[in-house]
Parts: C-alpha cells; sequence; structure tokens
C-alpha cells in the first residue's frame, strides 16, 4: 500500500533525524540516483511553470500597455520567493513547531542553515526537497498577481507578496505537509489543492475586492491583447504540471506514474467540458476558454492526483472545467468584482472542486486513504474542513497584509498612470 504525500511530508523532519543515528533507518532511506534524477527534473519543471509558463499565460491576456508589468511581476516573484524561502520559509513549513505546535514550524532551519550535502529527506537529497518546494512557494503567490493585474504598484505588490508567503503560505504549508494539523486530521492534498491554489484563489479575490476595478471596467475593451503568448504559456504550464504532481510523489515509482496518468486526463477532460459548455451557451468554442479550461483541469487534479484513479480523474476534470466556466462569469458577475486573469474563478473553484471531489474519488489501493465511493463519507468533511480553514485563514490575513501595505506605500498606481500603462509609468518600457 502506497503512503499518502500527506503522512510523507508530514515525517520528513523526523526522518531525516532519525536516519543520522539509526543504522536501521539509514538502510531504508539510502539515497536513489533514480528518484534524485526524478525529482531535480520535477523541480525544473515546476520552476518553469512561472517563468516562462505563467509569465506568458498572464502577459498575454492583458492589454498590450501593461504586458511588461505582468510579466515582470511573475519574474520579480521568482526572485524574491526564492530568497525568502531560503532565509525563512522553509524553516517554517517544514521545521519542527514543537509537539504543542502543529499551526507553524520553527526557526531551526533559518538561512538553512543546518541543510547539510548529506542530508536526506526520504531518498532524495534534502536539497533537491527544498528547491522542488521553492518551486511550489514561488507559483502560489505568482498566481495571485492575475487578480489584481493592471492596478496595483510594484512595491506594493513586492511588500505584500512577501509578507504573505510568511504569514499565509508557510503556515498553511506546514498544516497540510509539514506536520499541522490539518495532515493529522487526514486532509488529503497531494501536491497542492488547499496549499496552492484555494490559497492563492482565496488571497486574489480578497486583493481584488479591495483594490477595486480596474479604470474603466465594464465600458472600455479589455480583451487579451495576444493569446498566441497565452496558449504558449498554458501549454507550458500543461507540461509543468507533471513535476508539480507527479513529483509530488517524491520517487520515481509508479505512484508517480498514476499521478501523471490522471492529470493528464482531468486536464483534457476539462478542457473539452468548457469548451463545449462555452459553445451551446455563446455560439462558439473560443482559444481562451480551452486553454482556461485546460488550467482549471489542471488546478482540480492537483490535490486528487496521488489518490485517485483515472475514471475519477475524468468525473472530476468535467466538474472542474464546469464548474469553472461558471466561477470565471457567472460568479464574478454576481459577486460584482473584477478579478482580472479569474484567479478565484479558476484556482479558487477549482481547488475546492479538487479537493471535495477526491475526498469521493480517493482508492485506497493508490493512495492509502478510501473515498466516499469505497465507504468512507467522513473524507468529503475532513476535506471540507481543510478547505474552510485555508479560506478562512488565508482571507482573512491577505486582508490585513494589503491593510498595512495600503498604509506604508498604498496599494494602487495613481489613476493616469492606469490610464496610459503601467509599463511606461512602472518600469519605463512598452512593447512596440
Amino acid at each position: 500500500m502506497y503512503v499518502s504525500a500527506t503522512r510523507k511530508y508530514a515525517g520528513l523532519v523526523a526522518l531525516v533525524a532519525a536516519a543520522a543515528t539509526t543504522p536501521a533507518m539509514a538502510q531504508e532511506t539510502a539515497l536513489d540516483s533514480g528518484d534524485t534524477a526524478w525529482m531535480m527534473t520535477s523541480t525544473v519543471l515546476v520552476l518553469m511553470m512561472t517563468i516562462p509558463g505563467l509569465a506568458l499565460f498572464y502577459g498575454g491576456m492583458v492589454r498590450k500597455k501593461n504586458v511588461l508589468t505582468t510579466i515582470m511581476q511573475s519574474f520579480a516573484v521568482t526572485c524574491l520567493m526564492t530568497v525568502i524561502w531560503m532565509v525563512v520559509g522553509y524553516s517554517l513549513a517544514f521545521s519542527d513547531g514543537g509537539a504543542a505546535n502543529t499551526f507553524v514550524g520553527g526557526f531551526s532551519n533559518l538561512f538553512l542553515g543546518n541543510l547539510g550535502i548529506d542530508a536526506l529527506s526520504g531518498t532524495i537529497p534534502e536539497t533537491v526537497f527544498m528547491t522542488f518546494q521553492m518551486t511550489f512557494a514561488i507559483i502560489t503567490p505568482a498566481l495571485i498577481t492575475g487578480a489584481f493585474a493592471d492596478r496595483m504598484k510594484f512595491s506594493a505588490m513586492l511588500l505584500f507578496l512577501g509578507a504573505w508567503s510568511v504569514i499565509v503560505y508557510a503556515p498553511v504549508t506546514h498544516w497540510v505537509w509539514g506536520g499541522g494539523f490539518l495532515g493529522n486530521l487526514g486532509v488529503l492534498d497531494f501536491a497542492g489543492g488547499t496549499v496552492v491554489h484555494i490559497n492563492a484563489g482565496i488571497a486574489g479575490l480578497v486583493a481584488a475586492m479591495v483594490l477595486g476595478k480596474r479604470r474603466g471596467y465594464g465600458t472600455e475593451n479589455m480583451a487579451p491583447h495576444n493569446l498566441v503568448l497565452s496558449v504558449i504559456g498554458a501549454s507550458l504550464l500543461w507540461v509543468g504540471w507533471f513535476g508539480f504532481n507527479a513529483g509530488s510523489a517524491l520517487t520515481a515509482g509508479t505512484l508517480a506514474g498514476m499521478a501523471m496518468t490522471v492529470t493528464q486526463i482531468c486536464t483534457a477532460a476539462a478542457a473539452l467540458s468548457w469548451m463545449f459548455l462555452e459553445w451551446v451557451l455563446r455560439g462558439k468554442p473560443s482559444i481562451l476558454g480551452i486553454i482556461s479550461g485546460a488550467i482549471a483541469g489542471l488546478v482540480a487534479v492537483t490535490p486528487a492526483a496521488g489518490f485517485v484513479d483515472p475514471r475519477g480523474a475524468l468525473i472530476i476534470g468535467i466538474a472542474a472545467g464546469i464548474a469553472c466556466y461558471f466561477g470565471a462569469t457567472w460568479l464574478k458577475r454576481a459577486g460584482g468584482y473584477d478579478d482580472s486573469l479569474d484567479v478565484f474563478g479558476v484556482h479558487g473553484v477549482g481547488g475546492i472542486v479538487g479537493a471535495l471531489l477526491t475526498g469521493v474519488f480517493a482508492v485506497e489501493v493508490i493512495g492509502g486513504t478510501p473515498g466516499l465511493l469505497e465507504g468512507n463519507p467522513g473524507q468529503v468533511w475532513t476535506q471540507f474542513v481543510g478547505i474552510l480553514a485555508t479560506l478562512v485563514w488565508s482571507g482573512l490575513a491577505t486582508l490585513v497584509i494589503l491593510k498595512v501595505v495600503d498604509r506604508v506605500v498604498g496599494l494602487r498606481v495613481p489613476e493616469q498612470a492606469e490610464i496610459e500603462g503601467l509599463d511606461i509609468n512602472l518600469h519605463g518600457e512598452v512593447v512596440q
């Protein structure tokens, strides 16, 4: 029987410590070159998801006057989160916070001070595991930038997301994968449905509501300026997501193979369900629709990848395409908010759908935990608790951080800068 990613991540710190003193454990967790090669490859794939994947995906969907700013945000976030993860993020997420603390890790690995060259996490070097998790810490805040595209100051963005990564992302990661209370409760999140997508989705929604709508929203044409860039970006995201999901098995084995299989199936099903629904309701299938549907499927299968079989993945994909279509259209109109690039509609809604349906379709022989269809209805409730905890903490903490940053430097660019474009006003450059 396979060990779930939740339990595997939760025990990593203890595993490394025990390996140093127990010969039997040291032999059991000996370095495996195949696992190491796969995890190094997965790390590169996940980094590719942000740069250039997300940068191009988001960059193509904004207006021409803001394309450089949007791409700059993804690139700058990659740099900023790398340093923050090295300094404090990894320690808060994966260090032992003490027996009485299941909320956040400790400070034992600040500046990666205890990360030796010979330290192992399971069968791979801890350096590889740390860097793999760093790429998750990079893409999660980068996703949020799509919600406030076209209107936030660059300085405010850096302060907001820097603080958010420490106050929100690191603790939620610890809750689920680092030995925290959600992992101990039995929440299933193989590769980041709660940690990444619900977390970023609700933060994006709060940011969009705090900043308010873009100038001219509802009256001006805000269509994507270059969908070719977005298609290339979405394609890179799809390919990179195999590192995201299959890499979360932490080994080059059968579980990684199943995670890869269900990722492909769910993504294709969601893209088709969004496309056909749009075709029926709007009369034409759009390229923006099919790539948005593919991202919705990738999001929804993320928590489920190591727990469900291909049949479950197919149903999750169909449901995600439909739910995220309405999340990006009807829900946004009903809520009256301007989530520029549908971060909540796709990542928030898709993450919720995927997390809940993981509790329905989980297969015990795959991930070690049965779901509703195998006689364990309580798993759906456990998944709901994980979703609710993430929504509440991330939403409230994001609101507080935004209010503080607004007091310090101001959140929004001046009206004239927004009208002229952020590229020329924030960075002194334009796309000709």
